[in-house]
């Protein structure tokens, strides 16, 4: 794994170049979009008064890379999965509570960091990062210990096939796996499922056992909000406001459309027959049965300020 040390030579807006940074750059951000990186690099360096760069070259010098920062602050390179990949991480060593994350997008695959607000060019993220402010976000933990930044989808929504280019740069790194309204937060969670889904200019694949309708249980804070004599086209869990799961279930329409049903709460558990879900960018499963518990303030992520 390579490593950088830059600082900064003025002393000039010492406010904004006080911290010490760790940029930590994915391999596959390298591969696809080497001169948002060199960018990227560039202004991080420039603008604090301490950056040490790593450049792993897969998920395990991520890793160590992230558990020797010290009191540096993360800084993430690359795609959503980079992205989700560190949070998994810091999540496991129980240290998402005492750390802000800051992340420049680069790559293909971007939808959950324009969800969740981040800029998406080089010059305008880094600056971001120098300059914004820490923003604490929900997420949802299942029991599992897995985490969920953007939403669950049931049944997964079709998988993008990349072209080959690009799948085989990725197969060396893996993926690592209340208050105000409800419908806002599902109007968010369908436009984020379907960014998802279109987020890669690629073919599309129907993962096995995605189609057709499901007989699930449906239970938010213990109450029944679907049960199994009801077959569902679909199921959406997202993380809401105020540390609650926001969850709308589809019921299959046989002739007029079924109204969606609607619920939020703390605990969401879905059983029934074994069944595959997409969380972020990861298709899970099969699993008989899953609970999600919505956290709120969980992580910290740097976002533009303003």
């Amino acid at each position: 794994m390579a490593e950088v040390a830059t600082s900064a030579s003025s002393s000039a807006n010492s406010s904004a170049r006080s911290d010490q940074l760790l940029v930590v750059v994915d391999p596959v951000a390298r591969r696809l979009d080497g001169e948002s990186v060199r960018i990227a690099k560039d202004v991080l360096s420039a603008g604090a008064a301490h950056t040490k760069v790593c450049l792993p070259d897969g998920p395990e010098e991520f890793a160590r890379a992230l558990r020797r920062r010290g009191s540096r602050r993360p800084v993430v390179v690359g795609d959503d999965s980079a992205l989700l990949r560190a949070v998994a991480l810091l999540h496991r060593q129980r240290e998402l509570a005492g750390c802000a994350l800051s992340v420049v997008p680069v790559g293909s695959a971007l939808g959950l960091a324009r969800s969740l607000g981040l800029p998406t060019g080089a010059v305008a993220a880094a600056r971001a990062v120098l300059d914004g402010a820490e923003r604490r976000l929900d997420l949802l933990v299942d029991d599992s210990d897995g985490v969920v930044l953007g939403a669950v989808g049931i049944p997964p929504a079709p998988v993008p096939v990349p072209a080959r280019g690009q799948a085989e740069a990725e197969s060396d790194v893996g993926t690592g796996s209340g208050a105000g309204t409800v419908r806002p937060w599902l109007r968010t969670c369908q436009s984020f499922v379907r960014t998802l889904a279109s987020s890669r200019p690629a073919r599309t694949a129907v993962t096995p056992g995605a189609a057709g309708p499901a007989r699930l249980r449906v239970e938010v804070d213990g109450a029944t909000l679907v049960d199994l004599d009801q077959p569902v086209d679909a199921v959406t869990v997202m993380p809401g406001a105020g540390g609650v799961a926001v969850v709308e279930v589809r019921p299959l329409s046989v002739g007029a459309q079924a109204s969606p049903l609607t619920a939020s709460g703390r605990t969401v558990t879905v059983s029934g027959a074994h069944f595959r879900y997409r969380a972020d960018a990861v298709v899970c499963g099969p699993v008989g049965t899953r609970t999600w518990v919505a956290r709120e303030g969980a992580w910290g992520l740097t976002l533009p300020a303003g």
